[in-house]
């Protein structure tokens, strides 16, 4: 069993303000729904983009996000907020304006082009929006993942907050899912028996439209509830002469620069990188594994998704928090980790046909077990050190956007098939889900057995010398 944290218990959140902080992640997580699952598949299918440029569209976002998190998590970190508004909810504000109109703008033709028009010129028509999309998308995800250690610093009351989070990630999820099934199977251009490949093309663009106009829509809806309902304590800037001062103090400030030099911040970013490899990639490449190496039907490109998350809501909602209390983070997320590497080593076994959906609950459960705990994780790593809690969300964020827009442009590039789909896609979509998440599963495993003995949120030296202090009180 794990050594428990080092973070002091302070009394338990009111409902209402766990439901008001829960879903203020709900609009970047329906978009993020789409981006992930839907990407590459609207590019390559609906707009006729290369296999190629698809995944420089994808690369191109990622790479973005990947620079925009940490300059976000310092900006939040030192800026004083929009007058008394907070610091976190004013950053939540501007990040939400701009994923909302960003990706109306992305899942829309590109406005004045032809048939004459090329790909490239269209991807750069796409850039500013790409750009936009992902400043906000991270402004809201860090400044809502720094406001949860300043709301408590109970370590069972932020694995409950991290929990209903998830559960609110996995909702939107199957929102999206649910209305993209509707409108395929009841607006869309016909289902056919050869896939995804004929069945999803450019007279589907009504459809993305519409939902992209609905998953907006609902998420503006929670983006108010949240600032409404969720009180920001005021934290004034601290100087850095004053951080000099105070680092002999018991409640001694953490700079961005000290946590470069803790060997845990690496430890932590590692795994929380995995984690998102498990779970990302997989989710942009089930679509086209559902279809073109199982030859089933194009609504399950909606069906298996949704089984995914389903499975993901009952564990996260049931199981992850007992588990983190009496298990551990270590072996929760080892429990998580080797139900990942379950689901591909079964993707191995070949034409699986509707054992699919045992695969998608494995990958559902395993992937939110991995993905609470290493949120978790990265919680007690910054311990009370919430003043530069931004940073710490913004350098994990960084390690996972790059990472994975990396492997799925290099997973586009190497496609057998330059134009379309051919006969190779069936073995490739395969071993893109099976050695890709299931690779990223064992480095996981490897990291974590290197924090196997040490206590998360412990630092060597000033640190260690305070939590003795403090116990011998």
């Amino acid at each position: 069993m794990d050594e428990q944290p080092l973070v002091k218990k302070t009394a338990q959140l009111p409902v209402i303000r766990r439901f008001t902080f829960g879903v203020g992640h709900v609009l970047n997580d329906l978009c993020a729904s789409l981006w992930f699952t839907y990407l590459v598949v609207y590019f390559h299918r609906v707009l006729q983009f290369d296999n190629a440029t698809a995944g420089y569209v994808m690369m191109a976002g990622q790479v973005f996000d990947a620079v925009s998190t940490p300059l976000v998590g310092y900006e939040s970190d030192v800026s004083g907020g929009c007058r008394n508004y907070g610091r976190r909810k004013s950053w939540h504000l501007l990040g939400s304006f701009c994923v909302a109109f960003a990706f109306i703008m992305i899942f829309q033709p590109c406005i004045g082009c032809n048939k004459q028009t090329t790909v490239m010129a269209q991807f750069i028509y796409y850039l500013p929006f790409l750009f936009l999309s992902q400043f906000g998308w991270a402004s809201v995800q860090i400044s809502h993942l720094a406001l949860l250690p300043e709301l408590t610093t109970d370590t069972n009351e932020r694995v409950g907050l991290n929990t209903i989070r998830y559960i609110f990630t996995v909702v939107s999820n199957m929102l999206v899912f649910i209305i993209m099934w509707v409108l395929l199977k009841f607006t869309g251009s016909g289902t056919t028996q050869e896939g995804l490949s004929t069945s999803l093309g450019p007279d589907d663009i009504p459809q993305f439209r519409l939902l992209v106009y609905i998953v907006v829509a609902v998420g503006s809806v929670f983006v108010l509830i949240f600032h409404i309902g969720t009180k920001e304590k005021t934290t004034r800037c601290v100087s850095s002469l004053e951080q000099s001062s105070n680092s002999q103090t018991r409640n001694s400030t953490m700079r961005w620069t000290d946590w470069l030099r803790c060997r845990q911040f690496y430890q932590v970013a590692g795994v929380y990188m995995c984690t998102r490899l498990m779970v990302n990639v997989s989710q942009v490449y089930v679509s086209l594994y559902v279809t073109e190496t199982l030859g089933l039907d194009k609504d399950y490109v909606a069906l298996i998704p949704l089984v995914i998350y389903m499975s993901g809501f009952f564990v996260s909602s049931v199981l992850v928090k007992p588990m983190n209390k009496f298990l551990g983070r270590k072996m929760t997320f080892f429990f998580g980790a080797v139900m990942v590497l379950g689901a591909c080593d079964w993707i191995l076994v070949g034409n699986v046909g509707k054992q699919v959906f045992g695969i998608a609950v494995l990958l559902g459960g395993g992937g939110s077990m991995a993905l609470v705990t290493s949120l978790s994780m990265t919680a007690d790593l910054i311990n009370e050190n919430t003043e530069s809690g931004a940073f710490v969300y913004g350098a994990m964020s960084f390690t996972d956007k790059l990472s994975n827009g990396l492997v799925v442009m290099t997973v586009q590039l190497i496609h057998p098939c330059k134009t379309g789909c051919c006969a190779a896609c069936k073995a490739f979509y395969q071993t893109v889900m099976a050695y890709i998440p299931g690779g990223a599963a064992v480095l996981s495993l490897v990291i974590l057995a290197t924090l196997i003995g040490t206590n998360i949120g412990q630092r060597r030296g000033r640190d260690r010398e305070l939590n003795i202090e403090e116990n011998a009180q």
